[in-house]
């Protein structure tokens, strides 16, 4: 009778050795890859917001959107008959990581001002975003955000309210830097109130640094183009990865060199400029 060859019990498992050892060796690559394409899926995502505020400002002889959700037709903050270029996405206790039902989120979504220019909601979160949030972008405080502290000139009680050109009302005003430098859109990862705060006149943090795809993250420039800029400083990124969902960076110096280069950028790309003298 013929007789049946099999494997032994030494050539399986140095098989599953073999297998266990290229595993290793290409999940990492694996993740890399689709790490990298979920990050331009996201750069896409910002092209696209920022090709439709651009639109929007076109259509509205250089006006640009509202760009603090919560602050519609706001007088006090400077958006009296100004809609939102989203809705109220977040939850009250969003700090804590209550979120409102996705479908709410997308009625909000839709209710805002660009929707008209990107009415497709998967623009408007990150693949890599936190899960359950249609919305993990947010628009810079100076391109019609939420101004802060010396960024607007407020006059006197029954006149017109002023400001200065840090905070951007229409795309005219964007002149120096030139717009490839100024940032519009930046991602967060997840949903949060109003603009991305950024202080002016002080050397700290206000909303924290979001890392995000790597140790850096997506943002949009005036001009439409988006790119992904990698923090450079060990403090930055810590502070970041601790305050994933959360804001206790608020008012933090940085502790490094390299820190105090990634708020001067990240201001410079804000506010056009510095309110102080830097560091370094």
């Amino acid at each position: 009778m013929d007789k049946k060859e099999a494997f032994t019990l030494i050539e399986l498992l140095v098989v599953i050795s073999v297998i266990a050892i290229l595993m290793a060796i290409l999940m990492p690559a694996l993740q890399r890859a689709r790490e990298q394409g979920q990050r331009v899926v996201c750069m896409s995502n910002l092209r696209e917001l920022t090709l439709g505020w651009i639109l929007y400002a076109d259509d509205n002889e250089g006006k640009i959107v509202n760009g603090a959700p919560g602050y519609s037709d706001h007088h006090d903050s400077g958006h009296e008959d100004e809609l939102a270029w989203v809705g109220q996405c977040w939850a009250g206790d969003y700090g804590s990581g209550g979120q409102l039902p996705e479908d709410e989120q997308v009625r909000e979504i839709k209710s805002g001002a660009l929707w008209a220019y990107c009415p497709d909601e998967d623009l408007y979160r990150c693949p890599t975003g936190t899960r359950g949030e249609m919305l993990t972008y947010a628009v810079m405080d100076s391109m019609n955000g939420l101004p802060r502290a010396g960024t607007r000139r407020d006059t006197k009680v029954g006149e017109r309210v002023g400001r200065t050109v840090l905070w951007i009302k229409n795309r005219n005003e964007i002149t120096s830097p030139a717009p490839a430098y100024r940032l519009v859109f930046i991602d967060e990862g997840w949903v949060t109130p109003d603009s991305y705060a950024v202080h002016y006149q002080q050397k700290t943090w206000w909303d924290d640094p979001p890392v995000r795809h790597g140790d850096g993250t997506n943002v949009a420039f005036a001009d439409g183009h988006a790119d992904y800029h990698k923090w450079r400083g060990i403090d930055t990124i810590k502070w970041g990865r601790q305050s994933e969902r959360g804001h206790s960076s608020n008012n933090r110096a940085p502790q490094t060199e390299d820190g105090y280069k990634d708020l001067y950028w990240l201001q410079e790309g804000t506010w056009g400029r510095l309110g102080y003298t830097p560091s370094y």
